[in-house]
């Protein structure tokens, strides 16, 4: 099992021990343990097959544990449907954006408004359109026509339209050019700033590092060091961390 990530002190939105998951025979994640506390932001890195994707994709309530247990905000994650995830304040922005891309911007961004019933909806869009003005000028186009990093600010937009506590965005620079993804973490860095947590999953450490509180390296499904990005940064063992053990391992999982 691994190392615990030692937490600030504050309400735990994300709690997660001994998790296990296994496609199969092979195991993506083992024992993992990690919390994620109200207004910090947490970083996982780590190579490609680490097991990053398969780990916040069981904390979002897509893929089931094989063993261990989550709780988010406090209740057990077992039994609750997808909705309930998104209720209890959290939200997902996969790997690949998952936007709609025959919807319009606009019909994409309201997807994300569905649990609430509240009416504010239209002036937290017009909210949105403020932070994101490409998405304003283009709010009645097909999402599919919008560029690869215009697509990423909508899954991101769209992901804080359910209000959340904790927004989870895997890999949010992959495939972007470098102008682009200061831009997308210069907007993480806003949305953190309003208080919402952030657990980001990325290759890319440098631009995990310059926005977390604490990092988590991954390889082979366990987290191999733990603490701020300056301890880790300090740390020997880090390149073996997180480049060594990707260039040995054998096939990789999510």
């Amino acid at each position: 099992m691994s190392a615990p990530v030692n937490p600030p002190a504050g309400a735990c939105l994300v709690d997660v021990q001994g998790l296990v998951i296994r496609y199969g025979g092979v195991a993506a994640v083992q024992g993992v343990d990690l919390r994620v506390h109200e207004g910090e932001a947490v970083a996982i890195i780590g190579p490609n097959g680490a097991g990053k994707t398969s780990l916040v994709s069981a904390i979002a309530g897509i893929v089931p544990p094989a063993a261990g247990t989550i709780e988010r905000a406090g209740m057990p994650a077992r039994g609750q449907a997808l909705s309930d995830v998104v209720r209890h304040g959290i939200a997902l922005v996969p790997e690949g954006r998952n936007i709609f891309g025959g919807l319009t911007v606009l019909e994409n961004l309201r997807l994300g408004a569905t649990i609430r019933r509240d009416g504010e909806i239209l002036s937290d869009i017009d909210a949105v359109f403020g932070d994101f003005p490409i998405l304003g000028e283009r709010r009645d186009q097909p999402a599919g026509q919008l560029s690869g990093g215009e697509q990423q600010m909508l899954a991101i937009a769209r992901a804080t339209l359910s209000r959340p506590r904790l927004l989870i965005l895997d890999e949010p620079s992959l495939g972007l050019a470098p102008a682009i993804v200061d831009k997308v973490y210069a907007l993480l860095r806003q949305i953190r700033d309003r208080g919402v947590a952030l657990l980001v999953v990325e290759q890319n450490a440098a631009r995990a590092f310059a926005l977390a509180d604490r990092a988590c390296v991954m390889s082979r499904g366990t987290f191999t060091l733990t603490g701020t990005p300056d301890e880790i940064r300090r740390q020997e063992s880090f390149d073996a961390a997180y480049f060594g053990v990707a260039m040995s391992a054998g096939p990789g999982v999510p």
